[in-house]
């Protein structure tokens, strides 16, 4: 949305998806936010720029030409496009009384700003499609946050309460698309023996019970052990990698009864020792192990890498960036990957 808010960037939108397409992709997700500061869609609390809505329209539009469905993110835990910290800030500018970031989850005022941007999504009228979004079943899913954080309660409970009334708050509105959160996978307080699968701390959110949560339909992890055993050697991340999505495939099976996405894993050219070789190989060892998992059945629904680009995007780069068209060895192991998962019979 953001590159597709000015027309003239618009190709890059339909080279990702094309070049996704031709790999055998099906699944984007992308953002339905960017919250003050630059090309906002949200300038402020319930003011929107009708040209940024119309780059999503045309994101919506573009996706379904190449047979490609959309989870679709409600706001970031991060300040990237504005996030939880800009409305808490849009708060205090209304004289509101704001202890920390995190009164997002708890404050009237913070909750109901975010309602009305989660209403002004689902309900938008797509100028291009002309579909309303919450009747395009080219949008597959909706997500409550990008990796949601609590400072404040490290348990996952005020997490909880908050997804509960969110994900009940979505459902009223449609019925018909898929629900998930948009978590990285912390474990909680609800089974202290599985905190030893965290990598060394909590988050604020519990995956169990968090996702037990009825009206969330599937659930998500994501992987980034470069990050958080950052100085550890590839062997010991992968080994991390492995016990990460191992236990909570068992969980999203066994407990859960859910499907799980991995829903952003990668490997970033800032790393040390980083190599394209090194990329490939690690992507090759984590398809492997997805493919493992679904083809022994039960819940692995598929991966979805961090991130997709198309040239000239450089602005957006983050070290995780792929470039299908210049990165043919990974692309090839992408498309094989899509094409196996797809051709498992369940």
């Amino acid at each position: 949305m953001h590159v597709s808010a000015d027309p003239s960037e618009r190709y890059k939108v339909s080279e990702v998806f094309r070049d996704a397409s031709a790999a055998g992709l099906t699944v984007c997700r992308t953002w339905a936010f960017s919250d003050g500061g630059d090309r906002a869609l949200q300038i402020s609390p319930g003011t929107y720029d009708e040209s940024v809505f119309q780059g999503l329209d045309f994101v919506i539009s573009e996706a379904r030409k190449h047979g490609i469905r959309l989870i679709l993110s409600f706001v970031n835990n991060y300040n990237d496009f504005g996030g939880k910290p800009q409305y808490a800030q849009w708060a205090r500018n209304a004289g509101v009384q704001i202890n920390s970031e995190d009164d997002f989850y708890t404050n009237h005022v913070l909750k109901d700003y975010y309602k009305n941007h989660i209403r002004r999504i689902v309900t938008r009228f797509n100028t291009l499609t002309k579909i309303t979004y919450k009747d395009d079943p080219t949008i597959m899913a909706w997500e409550l946050m990008n990796e949601p954080r609590c400072q404040t309660d490290y348990s996952g409970k005020t997490v909880n309460g908050w997804v509960q009334e969110m994900a009940t708050f979505v459902k009223s509105l449609d019925r018909r698309h898929l629900l998930e959160i948009g978590m990285e996978g912390f474990y909680g307080d609800t089974m202290p023996k599985r905190k030893q699968v965290n990598p060394g701390y909590q988050v604020g959110t519990d995956f169990i019970s968090n996702n037990l949560i009825r009206e969330i339909d599937f659930t998500t992890i994501h992987a980034y052990p470069d990050i958080w055993l950052s100085g550890k050697s590839d062997n010991e991340q992968m080994a991390f990698m492995e016990r990460w999505m191992s236990s909570h495939w068992d969980d999203a099976r066994g407990i859960l009864k859910k499907p799980l996405v991995i829903a952003e894993f990668g490997k970033s050219s800032k790393d040390p020792g980083y190599s394209l070789t090194a990329r490939d190989l690690y992507m090759g060892d984590v398809y492997r192990d997805i493919y493992r998992f679904a083809r022994t059945g039960g819940t692995m629904s598929g991966s979805l890498v961090w991130q997709l680009m198309a040239e000239g995007m450089d602005s957006y780069h983050d070290g995780y960036e792929i470039i299908l068209s210049q990165n043919p060895s990974t692309a090839g192991i992408m498309s094989r990957q899509s094409h196996a998962m797809t051709d498992l019979p369940h």
